[in-house]
C-alpha cells in the first residue's frame, strides 16, 4: 500500500486547557459572545458543527470577532464541508465517521483533521489513511476510557480526542490516559443557558473544567 503523507497535528497547536467545547449554533450574534465567554474562562479551542443551516456562519463571526479563539468546524459528513470549512476561516476539522471521499477532501485542504472512530478496525482504516489523532466518539456509548485504555497497546501511535457523552466529572479519567491528547463535549454550552444568553454561567462552567484539566494534567 503506497504511504499517505500525514496531515499537521492538532495537538502541538492546542492553546490552553486540552478540552475543546462542541458548539451548536445557529446565530451569529449568539455565537460571538458565546466564544468569549469560553475564552474568558480559559478555553480557546472551539469546534462550531454543521448541524444548522448558519453554521458556517457563525464560525466566521467568531474566528473574525474573536481572534483569541482556535475556531474547528466539526460534523464534516460531506467531501464539499471541507473545502466550505476551511474557507470559512476554520484552524482544524473534525468528523463523525470517515469515509475515502472524506479522507480525501481532508488531505486537500491541509487542515489537521480528527475522524470519527468507535471501534480498532475504524481506527486502523484512519491510521491507513494518515490520521494519528482520531476522534473517539460517540464516547458514552463505544466503551469509554476503558475503552481507550483497551486501544492503548494496539495503537501506541494513535492519539484520541473522546467525544460524545463527555461530562465534567469525566475529564480526569480520560486525560489521565496516555493516548488522549484532549476531550471535547457539548456539557459546556447547555442549550438553555445559551438560548438565556447566560455568559457568565458559561464562563463559570469555562472556568470548572479548566480547572480539571490542570488538575488532571498535573496529576499524570
Amino acid at each position: 500500500m503506497t504511504a499517505v503523507p500525514s496531515l499537521p497535528r492538532l495537538e502541538p497547536v492546542l492553546s490552553g486547557p486540552p478540552v475543546i467545547p462542541v458548539l451548536v449554533l445557529d446565530d451569529p450574534a449568539e455565537a460571538v459572545p458565546l466564544a468569549r465567554a469560553l475564552v474568558a474562562g480559559g478555553l480557546r479551542m472551539l469546534e462550531v458543527t454543521l448541524r444548522t443551516p448558519r453554521a458556517l456562519a457563525c464560525a466566521e463571526a467568531i474566528a473574525a470577532a474573536v481572534p483569541e479563539a482556535v475556531v474547528g468546524l466539526g460534523t464534516l459528513t460531506r467531501p464539499e464541508h471541507f473545502a466550505a470549512a476551511r474557507d470559512a476561516g476554520a484552524r482544524f476539522l473534525v468528523s463523525p465517521g470517515l469515509t475515502g471521499a472524506l479522507a480525501e477532501a481532508a488531505h486537500a485542504t491541509g487542515l489537521p483533521y480528527l475522524p470519527g472512530i468507535a471501534t480498532v478496525t475504524e481506527s486502523l482504516i484512519a491510521r491507513e489513511h494518515g490520521f494519528f489523532e482520531q476522534k473517539f466518539f460517540p464516547a458514552g456509548i463505544a466503551g469509554g476510557a476503558p475503552a481507550l485504555a483497551g486501544f492503548a497497546p494496539l495503537l501506541p501511535d494513535v492519539r484520541f480526542c473522546p467525544t460524545g457523552g463527555i461530562r465534567i466529572d469525566h475529564v480526569g479519567t480520560f486525560l489521565a490516559l496516555p493516548n488522549v491528547f484532549a476531550l471535547g463535549g457539548t456539557w459546556l454550552t447547555p442549550p438553555a443557558l445559551v438560548k438565556e444568553r447566560a455568559w457568565a454561567e458559561i464562563e463559570a462552567l469555562a472556568r470548572t473544567a479548566t480547572a480539571a484539566a490542570a488538575a488532571a494534567v498535573q496529576s499524570t
